[in-house]
């Protein structure tokens, strides 16, 4: 796996919250290169709680070819939701368009919250990761909301995923014009976390917060 939000937040937190590093940045060798995560403080708390910030690489959304079709398809597999954009991704601003993760914004946010998908059809459509996702309304304390689902890699629906968000800053970016956002994740689980697309570097900055559900001992 190339990038993954669910392994870096809990490594950096486990690695924070036990005191096994004498610094608030910790830095991951990865198929994507070197990730940092930062240690930040969790104003909204007290207690002295943290937040992990993720620095990823982005992922450009690009246009595809036969979108037509490829509307059809998605709009099927989405039990005949509207469909306002399909978008593919590239690993760089320079690359060709590649397959792997695949942006569909919906008309409205209740159209993203309320959708019942059919995963028999979404695997067969392009993409190894579909994102579904609609703007915010206004007044919201969100941007955006997204949710993902990847039956072809055995995950029909991922509750929060962060490497998503790498193409999501991208498409948002270009959409509202804007470079920070409060994105909601509309799984039955839910999530939150914000999202910084830092263009000048081309990274997105992820900040969220984890919690220790489970700890263990290994016996000599």
């Amino acid at each position: 796996m190339d990038l993954c939000g669910h392994g870096t937040l809990a490594s950096a937190y486990s690695l924070f919250s036990n005191g096994l590093v004498d610094s608030d940045k910790v830095e991951f060798v990865t198929q994507s290169g070197i990730l940092t995560a930062k240690r930040v403080p969790d104003t909204s708390v007290k207690g002295g709680s943290f937040l992990v910030e993720m620095n990823f690489p982005v992922i450009p959304t690009c246009e595809l070819y036969n979108s037509s079709d490829i509307k059809s398809m998605f709009c099927k597999a989405l039990n005949g939701a509207t469909i306002v954009d399909v978008r593919g991704t590239t690993k760089s601003t320079t690359d060709k368009f590649v397959s792997e993760k695949i942006v569909v914004e919906l008309p409205s946010w209740e159209a993203v919250t309320e959708l019942k998908p059919n995963m028999d059809e979404i695997s067969k459509c392009p993409g190894k990761l579909i994102i579904v996702t609609a703007a915010a309304p206004e007044g919201s304390v969100y941007d955006f909301c997204s949710r993902f689902f990847s039956p072809r890699l055995g995950v029909d629906e991922d509750p929060v995923c962060g490497s998503a968000h790498c193409p999501l800053a991208h498409y948002w970016s270009l959409k509202m014009n804007k470079c920070d956002f409060v994105a909601y994740s509309a799984s039955r689980r839910s999530g939150s976390l914000k999202v910084r697309y830092d263009k000048e570097k081309q990274r997105v900055f992820l900040t969220g917060k984890a919690v220790t559900v489970m700890k263990g001992s290994i016996l000599a």
